[in-house]
Parts: C-alpha cells; sequence; structure tokens
C-alpha cells in the first residue's frame, strides 16, 4: 500500500505516520519543513518514545519524505492507495489544490485503483471539510469521476504527543503516551478497507468524534486554561491541583451527560472512559506545557469545538454546566503573546467589552443568561 502522510511533526511521525508505517506500507512524509524533510529522507527511520508506566522505544523504518511544494507530491498522490494528513485544521485548505491537482493527474493517467484520503485532525467531520476543499480546485465535471474513485473518510484521532525533550540528540524522535486511537468512518472508503493495526471501523463516528471532543479535548483545554491561571506549567502539575483536577472532572462529567442523552452511551463505562482521560493527564513521563495546550483559544471558544460545543449541549437537554462555563471564563483568559489568537482575543475583549466578545468569539448571542454566567466567572478570576 502506498500512502503519502501530510505533516511530520511530531503527531505525524509520532501516530499516524507510525501506525502505517508498521503496517508495512510504502510510507511517505510530506512537510514544508526542508531541515526536517531531509533529515527524515536521509534517515528514513526514527524512533518513538512510549511513556506512561512502562517506558519503551519503538523504531519506525523504512519511511521516506519529500517537500509538499515539491512537484512531485502530485505524482505520489496520482499512484497512491492513501493519503493521510496531520497538519492542523487550519493547514487543510492550504493542501487542497496540491490533492486536487494530483486527482487530477490520476484521472489524466487513467488510474482508476481506489484512493481514500483520511485527515486525522482535532476536528469534527474535518476529511468532509477537506474534501469540499479540494472539490473548488476541481472542475464540476470531473466531480462524479471523484465521487466514484476517491474516499474521503471522516476519523477521530485521540493520542497525547506532547514536544520532544530538547536536550534528546536527534530530532526526530518522538515522545508519545501509551493510549492511542484512531476510529475511522467504514461507511466513506472506496473500494476495500485497508487492514491497520489500530485504525478502528464504526458506521456511527459522530459518536465518537464527540466523545472525544467532549472529554478529551474539553478537559485537556480546561486544564491547561486553569493550569495557567493558578501558574502551573505543566498539565501534569495542573491537574494534580486538587481545585483543577475538581473543575476538569465536572465538566467531563456534565459534557459526558450530553453524550449519554444524544448517543446512549453506557453512565458507567462513560465514567470510566473520564477516569482513563484523567489519568492521562497524570502521567509525568509527557511533560505537556500548558502553554502548548491552550494555543489557539478563539478556535477552542467557537460553537463546533471543545468549549461551546458541549455547553450548547447541555442547554439543549437542560443539564448543569456550572464546570464549563467556569472552563470557558479560563479560556478567555489566556494570554500568550507568541500565540496570535491569544493576542487577537485579548484585543478584542479590550476594544469590544467582555460581553461583546464573548458574542462574538462563541456566538452566543442568543444566550443572554449565559454570556452573563461567564462574565461573572470571569470577572471572579480577576480579583
Amino acid at each position: 500500500m502506498k500512502v503519502i502522510h501530510f505533516g511530520a511533526g511530531n503527531i505525524g511521525r509520532g501516530f499516524i505516520g507510525k501506525l502505517l508505517a508498521d503496517a508495512n506500507s510504502q510510507m511517505t512524509f510530506a512537510d514544508v519543513n526542508q531541515q526536517l524533510i531531509d533529515q527524515l529522507a536521509h534517515q528514513q527511520s526514527y524512533n518513538v518514545h512510549v511513556v506512561g508506566a512502562v517506558h519503551s522505544i519503538e523504531k519506525v523504518q523504512r519511511v521516506n519524505a519529500i517537500n509538499s511544494l515539491d512537484p512531485k507530491t502530485i505524482e505520489h498522490i496520482a499512484l497512491a492507495d492513501m493519503v493521510t494528513t496531520a497538519v492542523g485544521p487550519q493547514i487543510l485548505e492550504k493542501i487542497a489544490e496540491t490533492l486536487a491537482k494530483g486527482i487530477l493527474l490520476r484521472m489524466e493517467m487513467g488510474n482508476t485503483k481506489p484512493l481514500n484520503i483520511i485527515a486525522c485532525e482535532n476536528m469534527v467531520r474535518g476529511t468532509s471539510q477537506l474534501k469540499q476543499h479540494v472539490l473548488a480546485h476541481i472542475p464540476a465535471s470531473s466531480h462524479f469521476w471523484v465521487d466514484e474513485h476517491v474516499g474521503f473518510v471522516d476519523s477521530a484521532v485521540d493520542r497525547i504527543v506532547p514536544p520532544m525533550d530538547a536536550a534528546n540528540d536527534d530530532p526526530l524522535d518522538v515522545t508519545v503516551e501509551t493510549f492511542s486511537e484512531w476510529i475511522v468512518d467504514q461507511t466513506q472508503f472506496v473500494g476495500d478497507i485497508p487492514a491497520i493495526k489500530g485504525m478502528e471501523l464504526t458506521d456511527n463516528l459522530m459518536a465518537f468524534v464527540e466523545r472525544k471532543l467532549f472529554t478529551l479535548n474539553t478537559g485537556h483545554a480546561i486544564t491547561a486554561y486553569l493550569g495557567q491561571q493558578r501558574g502551573h506549567k505543566t498539565i501534569c502539575d495542573a491537574i494534580n491541583d486538587p481545585y483543577i483536577a475538581s473543575i476538569v472532572k465536572g465538566a467531563m462529567q456534565e459534557s459526558g451527560q450530553v453524550l449519554i442523552q444524544r448517543y446512549g452511551f453506557d453512565p458507567i463505562k462513560h465514567e470510566q472512559y473520564i477516569e482513563k482521560i484523567l489519568g492521562r493527564f497524570a502521567n509525568p513521563y509527557l511533560h505537556d506545557d500548558v502553554e502548548r495546550v491552550g494555543r489557539q483559544p478563539m478556535r477552542k471558544l467557537s460553537p463546533e469545538d471543545r468549549l461551546i460545543k458541549p455547553l450548547l449541549g447541555t442547554l439543549e437537554y437542560q443539564l448543569d454546566n456550572r464546570n464549563l462555563i467556569i472552563g470557558i471564563a479560563a479560556a478567555l483568559h489566556f494570554r500568550c503573546n507568541e500565540d496570535p489568537q491569544a493576542v487577537e482575543m485579548e484585543r478584542c475583549i479590550r476594544e469590544y467589552g467582555l460581553e461583546k466578545a464573548i458574542e462574538q468569539l462563541c456566538r452566543l448571542t442568543d444566550y443572554p443568561q449565559i454570556i452573563s454566567s461567564i462574565c461573572q466567572q470571569y470577572q471572579l478570576m480577576d480579583k
């Protein structure tokens, strides 16, 4: 199986790229970081440090690499059996034209073998959104051919991959936690579904997308935002603060009640899932910085993301949301001069006032009482 994977960063190498390489794929990384690409192409291998109660080092071998701006990337797409991404939600649109050119070359070559594209990003239905960006670069007359021969497969991904220790000798090495989850929508594949260890199939992807978004992502973000508020540097330190642990667990239980109502999750099993995630946050070997996890707060405060979407669910089902509101207020307090979104959010609050900023960022205009509650919590944090 020939695979080209966009995104050779820590998540690309430590998670999806590793699973694909382990499946004996002809694996090529594509990235714009030329120094990284050169080293990957030269070494064609790297180590993944799996940390937890038991440490292990797993070697990834027989990988190649290419600059994603190189015209040969288009040829790789034209000949591939699968394309995957781990580039970040905001970059998907930027790689869409390259994917479209590869698909068009595929058509020109008469390559009718199935091609499946999977965006492995922290977003809801990311591949479906990528599909729309790709189709915008393909003539409408060719859309039928694309639908017949190219599968755009949505997925849910879950693995904590913090930056590698700078003291490590090999910059290609990556650190990951023991837990990983890659769930794909089996109804969206074209042709036979490849057998890849670690890739789980479902015909009800949204249940798992929202389970991860409302639990791991919600809890991770709130841990980071409250952690910064209380002077903690890492997620591990923050979640070991009893006050933060109480709010984070409460928020995940509130969002969990939405999932139980919406998808019929078993309450006992979901509580166990929450406890497992809290244990992952407390992993002392990950050294995950609260500032890194908290970045891009404007995206994380948008209606379809990890804070506002579960909050809206609690309103839909008339459920408690006190802890979620505390988490949202903490997110609005996030400050990081190196993060453009944090700088822009601070400017928005300063220029328009808190209420208008919440309306603009979270699009909660229809819920004045909720805005008022968030403002109250925000002001309490100022004291």
